[in-house]
């Protein structure tokens, strides 16, 4: 069973800091700071370019690739870091609709998180071969997949409001009607237990910088069942998805497996910051953390919704149904989300009137939702936000 009172001593909060937005980038390990500093001195600094032999560097993604793969339910060898998360959804939906040939459609929901949509309408652009990206209402996925759906694209757990799909039901919906499936992990990798191989998924990609904390520009990952590594053909063919690099051959021979998933040069300090991260999750319980999840996030929806009438529930009621994330609609929820802030309760907004608060509880506990739940309440009782300063949009919000 995981102590959560000792994993909360491993990451640095800064004091008198609630943090609930772990889910828009979650807070440094204490140990990364050594970490990195220590990849700078002893192996950049010291090995120079011999540290892409003698620190490991080039066999890092893979082998963090299973580390994080625990986590995601997928088969080792599955997993390969690197890159953005942009980039790797365009790699496995490329992948993807390649391997449909007859079929034209990318369905999506309304809810995803609109860079995969973007991806997608780019992709689509490039391929000039007649396909269309579909976007129904998350209620309405499972009743649009038919015969003329190639690939069905969704984040599991929708980015504003928490909702969370049904991956082992919509997989094998898909299945039945002869589409691939290409799951965003986003917000599903270290907030929840998450199965790949059970609900045999096609593909997945996710990022590292939310709840598994590796830090701002931290390396995405991509998902490939073993049933198709062989198959996907890299639509991004970067020289270490080669299969002899350093060969430097003038055409591309995809390398095996998932290493041919890789892109580009291995971000090495970010690496090392996820090494940091990832020792951290190597002993936590998925399930325990689940479990702990849930009491949080009832615990706050039960503090809030009786003091806080004018905010709205965005995210389900039923804890099966969400995320490890609780959104309320206010139609100021950007003034509301500052005077949050200014007071040392930090959760972020998302357009139009999203306020969106996360809960990690390697970091969180019922301590600090109780007195989130008490600010929030001063501020919307009191009217804090109706404040000019509150009302000016910072670049991100």
């Amino acid at each position: 069973m995981t102590d959560f009172v000792a994993t909360r001593k491993l990451f640095h909060l800064p004091r008198g800091v609630i943090y609930l937005d772990g889910n828009s980038l979650g807070p440094m390990p204490v140990a990364a700071a050594d970490r990195v500093a220590q990849t700078m001195r002893e192996e950049w600094g010291e090995m120079l370019i011999g540290g892409w032999n003698k620190a490991g560097w080039m066999a890092q993604p893979r082998a963090l690739g299973d580390r994080l793969g625990r986590l995601i339910g997928a088969e080792p060898g599955s997993v390969v870091l690197g890159d953005t998360l942009s980039v790797k959804v365009y790699q496995a939906l490329a992948a993807a609709l390649e391997m449909r040939p007859d079929r034209r459609v990318i369905l999506s929901d309304s809810g995803n998180f609109p860079t995969d949509l973007y991806m997608a309408e780019g992709l689509i652009a490039g391929l000039g071969r007649g396909h269309q990206l579909v976007t129904v209402a998350p209620e309405a996925v499972e009743d649009r997949i038919g015969p003329d759906v190639a690939v069905l694209m969704l984040t599991e757990v929708d980015y504003r409001t928490g909702r969370r799909h049904d991956m082992v039901r919509l997989t094998r919906a898909a299945h039945d009607a002869g589409a691939l499936v290409l799951w965003d992990l986003a917000h599903s990798a270290g907030a929840f237990p998450v199965d790949l191989a059970g609900a045999g998924a096609d593909f997945a990609a996710g990022c590292t910088y939310k709840y598994l904390n590796a830090g701002p520009g931290a390396p995405a990952f991509i998902y490939v069942a073993p049933r198709y590594q062989d198959d996907a053909r890299p639509a991004l063919s970067g020289w270490l998805g080669h299969a002899a690099p350093f060969a430097f051959e003038p055409a591309y021979r995809p390398g095996a497996g998932i290493e041919r998933m890789r892109v580009g040069t291995p971000p090495v300090l970010q690496m090392a910051a996820l090494e940091a991260a990832l020792d951290i999750w190597d002993g936590v319980d998925m399930a325990a953390l689940r479990a702990r999840s849930v009491e949080l996030t009832e615990l706050f929806i039960a503090l809030v919704e009786p003091r806080c009438p004018e905010l709205h529930l965005a995210t389900p009621r039923d804890p099966d149904q969400r995320g490890s994330q609780v959104s309320f609609r206010f139609p100021d929820g950007y003034a509301a989300m500052q005077a949050l802030i200014a007071r040392g309760v930090i959760g972020d907004f998302r357009a139009p009137d999203i306020m969106r608060f996360g809960f990690a509880p390697l970091y969180i506990g019922e301590d600090e939702v109780r007195r989130a739940a008490d600010i929030l309440a001063d501020v919307m009782e009191n009217r804090l936000w109706d404040d000019t300063a509150y009302h000016v949009r910072a670049a991100v919000t």
